[in-house]
């Protein structure tokens, strides 16, 4: 009988890995898109689609001004808008502008902290949707030691 149930479950969780690794997510694919684009605008037009970005003072970025070493920069993202979905961290003079993107469940908090490169002074934005709305704030952070080559 143990026999049985091991080998149900090494079936069942064969068929996942495979199934993972075979039927690809679209949305990873779109992901994976928007993360390799080179240029800041191309980025920003893949997050925002033909959505009208408006700026909000209920999104909070929490990032030095002055940085010394641009490896690692501490960012926060707090977002006070109801309802948000999605956060996504753009770094608008990056090599790969795209940090990060993150995705809520509704109900949760949506904050998010992270390190992040930035290799010269740029500016942070935070890009929120809630909704069929997005937001966006930005702050300027200098870096005294780039972190990008």
């Amino acid at each position: 009988m143990q026999r049985r149930t091991f080998i149900k479950g090494a079936i069942a969780s064969n068929l996942l890995l495979v199934s993972h690794f075979i039927l690809p997510n679209a949305s990873a694919a779109l992901s994976r898109d928007i993360f390799s684009s080179k240029d800041a605008e191309e980025a920003m037009k893949a997050l925002l689609g033909e959505a009208k970005a408006e700026e909000s003072d209920k999104i909070e970025i929490k990032a030095p001004e002055l940085a010394e070493n641009g490896a690692v920069v501490p960012i926060e993202v707090i977002s006070g808008i109801e309802g948000t979905t999605k956060i996504a961290l753009v770094v608008i003079n990056n090599p790969t502008p795209l940090a990060g993107q993150f995705t809520f469940s509704e109900g949760l908090d949506s904050n998010i902290k992270l390190r992040c490169k930035i290799g010269k002074p740029s500016d942070v934005v935070a890009v929120i949707t809630a909704g069929d709305k997005v937001y966006t704030q930005k702050v300027h952070v200098k870096v005294t030691k780039g972190g990008c080559a």
